[in-house]
């Protein structure tokens, strides 16, 4: 697959690098992502991904006979440390292009670094709607593939409400700006359909235990709960609801398929509980089982902290190739924005076949019919409804 996407470009040519130009300098790509702490779940699965693209890209001449070179930050998930790397990467390390972060709180702070430098920043793993708030996208050069918060609040509240005619529903969020951005999403939705949510629960990162607010949830006569965090909270929250014996359905981002909230509340806790995803394990997939078997070989792990993660992130570094190549400016900048923005040929990636996913008005990747509502059934994620998964094998495309 790969030969053929340079023969597209028009570069197989490169396919016999002469050993003079593999001395040339090489195109540094940047790479912020939680590596420790909380969300290094997430942060490694990005990791593993882009370093499993650039090698198989360098394999085949990398860019014009020059490779890639990944240089690689922890931000540990603090804000300060995530900017300090943003200024490393761009300012020091004059990386062509950024890929970077998990946490809406880290990656907010650092915004203005890219913006400034006019330095193409690409999210793969960071749901949150505020990361998008800035300028409008003609003058932006922040990209995300990965799809918003507000798009998966629109699925759950519609598969809640909508569907299943539940109408009290209770909301919990960490108190972060992930939290804060994914319980505004909520509300508007519930609003929209002229619902306020029974009970509002809010709590710090990394909380221990959190009964006491599924009890009040419950006592208020919830009839579902959202829970807006990260695994390992997530993973709180489903320990709470089990030792109340509580049935009631719950719902989350996609945060919830990752391996802290497996590890942390065991696959009983987990057991029916749904979220919404944009990628499942698929074998009868070419492409995807291709990407599994070559991830899990370079990365050693036995389980993903995030499939979803790791798929986008590894097609994030595809398309941002591609705009290198279509652009012929291995610096990056300008000619890399207006490229993405107005890619000439398909992408056929792991999560979907790119056909222009952005745009000089849009620089989100995936639209709503993009995303899956899966669910944990005997410590795997699935499908949730069957009709989903005999769909699995059409590409959901991005819809204009």
């Amino acid at each position: 697959m790969l030969g053929r996407v340079l023969m597209a470009w028009g570069l197989s040519a490169c396919l016999a690098v002469s050993a003079q130009a593999q001395m040339v300098k090489p195109v540094r790509i940047g790479l912020i992502a939680p590596l420790t702490g909380d969300s290094a779940d997430l942060g490694l699965s990005m990791r593993h991904a882009a370093e499993l693209a650039v090698k198989e890209i360098n394999a085949v001449g990398g860019y014009l006979g020059r490779p890639l070179e990944l240089v690689v930050r922890d931000d540990r998930s603090d804000p300060r440390q995530g900017r300090q790397a943003a200024q490393e990467l761009v300012q020091q390390e004059k990386v062509a292009f950024t890929l970077g972060f998990c946490d809406t709180e880290v990656t907010v702070q650092a915004l203005e670094i890219f913006q400034s430098q006019r330095h193409v920043l690409m999210v793969p793993c960071d749901q949150g709607s505020a990361v998008m708030a800035g300028p409008p996208a003609a003058g932006s050069y922040v990209f995300r593939l990965t799809p918003p918060d507000e798009l998966t609040a629109r699925v759950l509240v519609g598969e809640i409400v909508d569907r299943r005619k539940l109408r009290k529903v209770a909301l919990l969020a960490d108190r972060t700006a992930y939290g804060d951005s994914g319980l505004k999403d909520l509300d508007n939705e519930l609003a929209q359909r002229e619902l306020k949510p029974v009970y509002v629960g809010r709590f710090d990162r990394g909380v221990k235990s959190l009964l006491e607010d599924m009890r009040q949830a419950r006592a208020a006569g919830s009839e579902a709960v959202i829970v807006w965090a990260r695994g390992a909270d997530q993973a709180a929250a489903l320990r709470a609801r089990a030792e109340l014996r509580w049935t009631v359905p719950y719902f989350a981002p996609p945060t919830l398929a990752s391996r802290k909230a497996l590890e942390g509340a065991g696959a009983a806790a987990l057991e029916g509980a749904v979220m919404t995803q944009t990628v499942h394990l698929d074998a009868a997939n070419e492409r995807r089982a291709t990407f599994l078997t070559s991830y899990f070989t370079h990365s050693g792990e036995k389980r993903m902290g995030s499939l979803m993660v790791a798929a986008q992130t590894y097609d994030a570094v595809y398309l941002l190739v591609s705009a290198l190549f279509q652009s012929r400016s291995p610096e990056g900048g300008e000619p890399l924005k207006r490229a993405l923005e107005n890619l000439d040929k398909p992408h056929r990636g792991v999560v979907t076949t790119y056909e222009r996913p952005y745009s000089t008005r849009d620089h989100e990747a995936y639209s709503i019919n993009m995303l899956w509502l899966s669910v944990w059934r005997g410590g795997e994620v699935q499908f949730l409804y069957p009709i989903d998964a005999q769909r699995a094998s059409v590409i959901r495309r991005k819809e204009f």
